[in-house]
């Protein structure tokens, strides 16, 4: 039963944080008003905190759950998922920092400056496609080594 519940989890979390991605990039566009920062700044918030949360089910799913840790630690595709995330987790940085200074500043941000943060908007998106793929083929046992 834990092997489902965390499976479960870390679906939906992924499921969510996708969600969370997508919407920020809809959200953040040239043009946007003040206001409109400030509720994407909260929801920028959120994307943290679901990111924080697959790490720490994933991870435990990977320690707990029925394949074991020995499974996963000598697989190639689950090395590159967790690559992979940590390179869209470091590429949200910059957007996040952007849009606490837009938040602060009270004003709305420069046709530039959205440009700049949907760059690394759509980066991410990009990158999240591959973390299915690795999945899978990690389910299905390739990259063991």
């Amino acid at each position: 039963m834990l092997d489902l519940t965390l499976a479960v989890a870390h679906h939906l979390l992924i499921f969510a944080l996708f969600g969370i991605l997508l919407g920020e990039l809809i959200a953040v566009r040239v043009g946007m008003q003040h206001t409109a920062v400030i509720r994407v700044a909260s929801v920028d918030l959120w994307y943290g905190v679901v990111a924080g949360l697959i790490l720490i089910v994933g991870f435990s799913r990977a320690i707990f759950a029925a394949k074991g840790w020995a499974y996963y630690s000598h697989n190639a595709f689950f090395w590159a998922k967790i690559a992979v995330f940590a390179v869209i987790g470091l590429l949200s940085i910059p957007p996040t920092i952007a849009l606490i200074r837009w938040r602060r500043a009270g004003v709305a941000p420069s046709d530039a400056a959205v440009k700049g943060v949907r760059r690394y908007l759509h980066i991410e998106i990009v990158l999240f496609a591959f973390l299915p793929v690795f999945a899978a083929a990690m389910a299905r046992g390739y990259g063991e080594f």
